[in-house]
């Protein structure tokens, strides 16, 4: 059991014993009461704490803070047009950046490097018909219409992102451990070897090809740099957290629903309960089982979102979210996969420590212009292929626990 956890479970029986005295009031109420407020006090600051660690875990292992705030100013619009030979566009600062992207990447591009640091932070803006509709006569930046795109969940969650790699990757990981006896004086202790075994890391490739129409490059409106930014990441970032989440495991991550050795709890155990309580309930006990680390929360779908938010008491009345996960942190995420189970028609939803879920990172989004591609060449517009060579792995398979047979 968490801190956190901890805290709330004893606020939660102080506000049952002032519900107990709430009519006589006197001594036992007082005193709840002030044990209350001062749990209430305990727990913000805890919460505050979880937060920031969780937050901490989603960062780079390696990295130059410096380097990365310049390459958080590099500039994807004029290294595009740069790159297909538009003329009056200064990219002097992106093409001096090729070089250091390269020796971090440890091969040459293409074409041309764009920095991940660049797509960090993703917009929620998105084009049509290849940005030909943003060419503006008299455009309001306030009235513009973002489309709706799902957001990058599995590096907010808190897994671990490892950069700069090269080659094939083999982090060590401890199977067992000796266990430890107790002897009487002068008795021998019991001998016993730890295990170890690897998690391995090879490059996959993630890639799209797209048309961007040469006015949106020049002229484009609102801020055209994120609206750039986000048109590139959206599929790739969102793509790689796809293929983490259900990945096959052949040309694209093993996702941690096909990681062999991922735990399981079916709703409906013990036989018959299919309540929401119960089902979140031994997800947890599980992951208390196996020791999973302290920084656990869920990750579902939309549809089992929407089935918590209609589950209701025996009066009618709606049950709260941090009652239904037993105050645990959870997201949801249109990523995570509603088709699975025999028919096709169960919900996908994860529990554990998210910082054992690795990312590993090789070069950095690999951008070929081609400006001469023929079906963009009619159109006046410019052909790019993206590429991303990430992989994915799970450290301890038994720090996650999957819900099997779930139908909201």
């Amino acid at each position: 059991m968490t801190r956190l956890t901890e805290l709330k479970e004893r606020r939660a029986a102080a506000l049952e014993t002032m519900r107990a005295h709430e009519e006589a009031g006197g001594a036992e109420f007082d005193a709840a009461k002030a044990q209350y407020d001062t749990l209430a006090a305990q727990i913000t600051r805890a919460e505050a704490i979880e937060n920031a660690e969780r937050q901490e875990r989603g960062k780079p292992l390696v990295g130059d803070g410096k380097l990365e705030t310049e390459l958080r100013q590099f500039s994807i619009r004029r290294a595009i047009a740069g790159a297909a030979g538009m003329e009056g566009v200064d990219w002097g600062r992106e093409r001096e950046m090729q070089a250091e992207l390269a020796k971090r990447a440890g091969r040459a591009p293409q074409g041309l490097f764009i920095p991940a640091e660049a797509l960090e932070t993703r917009a929620t803006t998105s084009a049509a018909n290849s940005g030909g509709t943003l060419v503006p006569t008299d455009h309001r930046p306030e009235l513009y219409i973002s489309a709706l795109t799902a957001q990058s969940v599995v590096r907010a969650m808190g897994a671990t992102v490892l950069t700069g790699l090269t080659g094939n990757v083999e982090i060590p990981k401890e199977g067992t451990s000796p266990q430890p006896t107790w002897k009487a004086e002068n008795a021998d202790f019991d001998e016993g070897d730890a295990t170890f075994g690897n998690v391995e890391l090879k490059p996959k490739h993630c890639g799209v090809i797209t048309q961007w129409s040469r006015n949106m490059i020049l002229q484009a409106s609102p801020d055209v740099e994120m609206l750039l930014r986000q048109m590139l990441a959206r599929n790739i970032a969102l793509g790689i957290d796809r293929a983490a989440i259900s990945g096959t495991g052949t040309t694209q991550p093993l996702g941690l629903l096909n990681t062999p050795g991922i735990q399981t709890h079916a709703q409906g155990v013990p036989p018959g309960d299919t309540t929401f309580l119960t089902l979140t309930a031994g997800m947890i006990a599980k992951a208390d089982i196996a020791n999973v680390g302290a920084m656990r929360s869920f990750l579902g779908t939309m549809g089992v979102k929407e089935a918590a938010m209609k589950t209701r008491d025996s009066t009618g009345l709606p049950i709260s979210m941090d009652q239904l996960f037993h105050m645990e942190p959870r997201a949801f995420s249109n990523q995570v996969p509603n088709n699975l189970g025999d028919d096709d028609d169960e919900h996908g939803l994860i529990y554990g420590d998210w910082s054992e879920l690795l990312i590993g990172v090789w070069s950095e989004i690999d951008i070929l212009v081609n400006p001469y591609e023929s079906a963009a060449y009619k159109k006046g517009n410019i052909s790019l292929r993206a590429i991303a060579t990430v992989d994915t792995a799970c450290r301890h398979p038994q720090a996650f626990v999957s819900a099997t047979g779930f139908k909201p």
